[in-house]
C-alpha cells in the first residue's frame, strides 16, 4: 500500500488526538488542524495565542490548569496531564486530556512544551459507567475535583478556609467536621474547627512531638486513616476522651505538603463511617496534596501582603498635627482584592502664617515599589512645600524629582495650600480626580479644578505648567480631598461615581470623623481591587474677632493666572478681615502695585497683606520687587496710559510710601477699615 506506514498525524485524526508545540521563548502556541478540533475551532480562527483557547476552557479548569503547568515549569518536572473541561458551540462542555513534555536548555530553563490533546467524552463515560464504580465514588471524585478548582482562586487562608467550609465539601465527602492546623515555629496552630462544639481545650496550639494525630502526619509525612473508635481510641489516648461524645466511627488526617515540606495537617472526622477504600484514600490524599498548595499560596501572600502594608503604613504620617482653625480626619484603607498594597498617601504640613497644606495622591502600581516611591515623594513634596514655594512650583519640582527617580511609575496628586484666617485655598492638580465641597447644611458639589498631567509624566514632556485654582472655603465648609479608589469601580462611569460619593457626603454625618468613617464602610463593604487614602479639612469659625492677619504670595513676571490668584486672595482676605465695603478699592490698588513691579523690573513680586492693629484698624498692602529703583508719581499725558497707577494708589490709600529692601524695595500702601464685629 502506497500510504504504509500511515502519517502520525491520521493516526492521532483517528483518535480523536491532536498535537500542540508551545514555543515559551516567543509565546506562540502551534496548533494542528486535529488539535483545534478537540476546543471547537476552525484553523483561520486561531492566532497562535494561549489566551485564544483559554477562552474556550471553563474558567475554573482554566485556572487549574495554569496551575498545574506553572508547578512543573517551577519544579523541574519533566511531564504533566489532566482532564479538563471545554465550551463548544453550542453551549454545552465537552471533557478533553492533555498531556505535555516540557523541553529545558543545557541550564535546565524550560524553553518549549510539546504535547497532544484529546476529547475525552466518551472515554470518561465508559469509566464511569463500568461496574465497580458506583455513585458514591463518582460523586467524591467531583467533589474533590470541584474543590480543587475553587481553591485556585483562595487568596488568604481564611479564603481556604471558607471553601473549604462553604462549598459543602465535608457533607458530600460525608465528613461531620474538620480541623486544620498551620505549622509555624515548630507548632502547629489550629486555625479551623467545626463544628464550634468540637474544639479541644489546649489543643490551640501542639508541638509536633505530642501524641497527636496532626502531629504524627506532620513529624511522618505520612497520611492516617483512622479505621475504627476502638482504633482511634488506642492510638490517641490523650485526644479521644474530648471527642468520644461526638460519635465519631472514622478519621483521615493528612499532612500538607508543598515543595516536599509540612505546612500543615488536615482531619476529616466521620460519624457513620467505618474503614476506607483505596480510592477513597487516593482521592482525600490528592484533595490534602490541592489543600496545601493552595495553603503555601495563601501565606506567601499574606506574609508579602503585611510586609508592604507596614512599609507603607511605616511611609505615612503617624500623626496629623494640630491645624488652629481647621479640623482635619484622614483615613487610609487597604484593597481587600488586588496582589498588594499600592501608592496611595496622604499628608498635612503645618505652614507659616497661619496656612497649612493638604496633600492627596497615588503613584501607580500594587506593589513594594509603589509604597516605596510613595514614601519618597511624600517627603520631597512636604520639603518643597516648607521652603515656601508656591502650590504650583511645589508640584512641578515634585514631578521633576519623580522623574529622575529611575522609576517607570508616574502619580496623581491634588496639593491644596489653605489660609485659614481668610478661608482662600489655592488648588493644584497633577492628573487627580476634582474634589468635593460639603456646606454646612450638608450640600455637597463637585470643585472643578484645572489640572496638569499626572507628576513624572509632565516632566518627560516639558510640560510643568500646574494652573492654580483659588477656592474660598467659608466657616465650616469642608473640603474632601480623596483617591480615585473611592469613586471607581469596574465598568462603572467616573461621573457616576462622584455623583454617588457626594450624594453620600450629602447624607452623611456632620461630625467629621464619622463622616471619614462612613465614606470607608462603603469602600470596605465594595471589597475593590484599589487602595483608598481620604483627607477631610473643615474650616472653623474663629470663637472671637482677630486682631490682625496676614497673607503673603509670590507672583511670577509672564504669569496671568498667579497675577489672577493673587487678586482673588486679597479680595478674600480683605472681606475675611471685616473691610468687605472697601475690598474693591483694595484690590484695584494692590492691583496696580503689582502691575507696575511686574512691568518695570526683571523679577517677580511678593505681595503681603496684613492687618495693623492700633487706634485706627488699617489694611496694609506691600509689594515688593527686586529693583532699587524708586517709582515716582507722574502725570498721564491727555492720550497716555502708563503714568496712572501711583496716582489711583495716591487717590484710593489713606497713605502710600516705598522702603528699601536689601537689594530691592517694598511699595507699601494703607486703608484705613472698620473694627470687625463678633460673630
Amino acid at each position: 500500500m502506497d500510504d504504509w506506514p500511515a502519517d502520525p498525524g491520521l493516526s492521532l485524526a483517528l483518535n480523536r488526538m491532536g498535537a500542540f508545540d508551545w514555543d515559551l521563548v516567543s509565546g506562540q502556541l502551534h496548533m494542528d488542524p486535529s488539535a483545534l478540533a478537540v476546543f471547537d475551532l476552525r484553523p483561520e480562527e486561531y492566532d497562535g495565542r494561549p489566551e485564544t483557547l483559554g477562552s474556550r476552557v471553563v474558567p475554573g479548569e482554566g485556572a487549574r490548569l495554569d496551575a498545574m503547568v506553572s508547578q512543573a515549569l517551577k519544579s523541574g518536572s519533566r511531564h504533566y496531564g489532566a482532564y479538563f473541561r471545554v465550551r463548544v458551540r453550542d453551549a454545552g462542555e465537552r471533557w478533553a486530556h492533555t498531556q505535555g513534555c516540557v523541553l529545558r536548555d543545557d541550564d535546565g530553563r524550560p524553553r518549549r512544551i510539546i504535547g497532544v490533546v484529546r476529547d475525552a467524552t466518551q472515554e470518561l463515560a465508559d469509566a464511569t459507567a463500568r461496574p465497580g464504580r458506583d455513585d458514591e465514588d463518582r460523586r467524591q471524585t467531583g467533589v474533590v475535583d470541584s474543590t480543587t478548582a475553587a481553591l485556585a482562586h483562595a487568596r488568604t487562608v481564611q479564603d481556604v478556609i471558607d471553601v473549604l467550609n462553604g462549598s459543602h465539601g465535608l457533607e458530600h465527602l460525608g465528613a461531620t467536621s474538620l480541623v486544620m492546623g498551620l505549622l509555624e515555629s515548630g507548632r502547629i496552630h489550629l486555625v479551623a474547627e467545626g463544628p464550634a462544639d468540637s474544639f479541644v481545650p489546649g489543643t490551640r496550639w501542639t508541638r509536633v512531638d505530642e501524641q497527636y494525630p496532626m502531629s504524627e502526619v506532620v513529624r511522618t509525612l505520612a497520611p492516617r486513616f483512622i479505621q475504627t473508635p476502638d482504633d482511634f481510641a488506642r492510638s490517641y489516648p490523650r485526644l479521644w476522651p474530648h471527642i468520644s461524645g461526638l460519635g465519631i466511627t472514622a478519621a483521615a488526617y493528612l499532612p500538607l505538603i508543598a515543595q516536599a515540606r509540612p505546612i500543615g495537617a488536615l482531619g476529616l472526622l466521620y460519624s457513620d463511617k467505618t474503614g476506607f477504600t483505596a480510592d477513597e484514600r487516593n482521592l482525600l490524599v490528592a484533595l490534602g496534596s490541592s489543600i496545601a498548595q493552595s495553603l503555601q499560596r495563601a501565606v506567601l501572600y499574606e506574609q508579602e501582603h503585611d510586609l508592604a502594608e507596614g512599609l507603607q503604613q511605616a511611609m505615612l504620617p503617624r500623626r496629623i498635627p494640630d491645624v488652629p482653625g481647621a479640623r482635619i480626619a484622614v483615613r487610609y484603607r487597604s484593597a481587600r482584592l488586588g496582589r498588594d498594597i499600592g501608592g496611595d498617601w496622604y499628608d498635612v504640613i503645618p505652614l507659616p502664617g497661619g496656612r497649612v497644606g493638604a496633600v492627596i495622591g497615588d503613584v501607580q502600581g500594587h506593589d513594594t515599589h509603589a509604597a516605596a516611591v510613595m514614601g519618597q515623594l511624600r517627603i520631597v513634596l512636604r520639603a518643597y512645600a516648607a521652603e515656601g514655594h508656591t502650590p504650583a512650583t511645589v508640584m512641578a519640582r515634585a514631578s521633576v524629582f519623580l522623574h529622575e527617580l529611575d522609576t517607570d511609575r508616574f502619580a496623581t496628586c491634588t496639593y491644596a495650600e489653605a489660609d485659614l484666617s481668610t478661608g482662600v485655598v489655592q488648588l493644584v492638580r497633577a492628573g487627580h480626580v476634582d474634589p468635593l465641597l460639603r456646606h454646612p447644611d450638608g450640600s455637597c458639589r463637585r470643585l472643578p479644578v484645572e489640572g496638569g498631567l499626572p507628576l513624572g509624566l509632565s516632566a518627560e514632556f516639558g510640560r510643568l505648567e500646574y494652573p492654580v485654582t483659588p477656592v474660598e472655603l467659608e466657616p465650616e465648609q469642608t473640603l474632601l480631598l480623596f483617591t480615585d479608589g473611592l469613586v471607581e469601580q469596574p465598568g462603572a462611569d467616573l461621573d457616576d461615581g462622584m455623583q454617588l460619593l457626594a450624594s453620600l457626603v450629602r447624607s452623611g454625618p456632620a461630625d467629621l470623623q464619622e463622616l471619614a468613617d462612613r465614606m470607608c464602610d462603603v469602600v470596605d463593604d465594595r471589597a475593590g481591587d484599589d487602595d483608598v487614602a481620604l483627607l477631610l479639612l473643615r474650616r472653623l469659625a474663629p470663637e472671637a474677632p482677630q486682631a490682625g492677619g496676614r497673607l503673603q504670595q509670590h507672583v511670577a513676571q509672564n504669569d496671568p493666572e498667579a497675577l489672577s490668584s493673587s487678586r482673588h486672595m486679597i479680595r478674600a482676605a480683605v472681606r475675611a478681615w471685616g473691610a468687605r465695603e472697601r475690598a474693591d478699592e483694595i484690590e484695584l490698588a494692590a492691583d496696580e502695585l503689582i502691575t507696575n513691579a511686574l512691568m518695570h523690573t526683571d523679577g517677580g513680586a511678593i505681595v503681603t497683606v496684613r492687618v495693623l492693629a492700633g487706634p485706627e484698624r488699617r489694611l496694609r498692602v506691600e509689594v515688593e520687587d527686586r529693583s532699587s529703583a524708586l517709582p515716582r508719581r507722574r502725570e498721564a499725558g491727555d492720550s497716555g496710559v502708563s503714568g496712572r497707577g501711583l496716582m489711583l494708589v495716591d487717590r484710593l490709600a489713606e497713605v502710600w510710601g516705598v522702603e528699601s529692601r536689601g537689594s530691592g524695595k517694598c511699595v507699601w500702601c494703607e486703608f484705613i477699615v472698620p473694627e470687625r464685629a463678633a460673630n
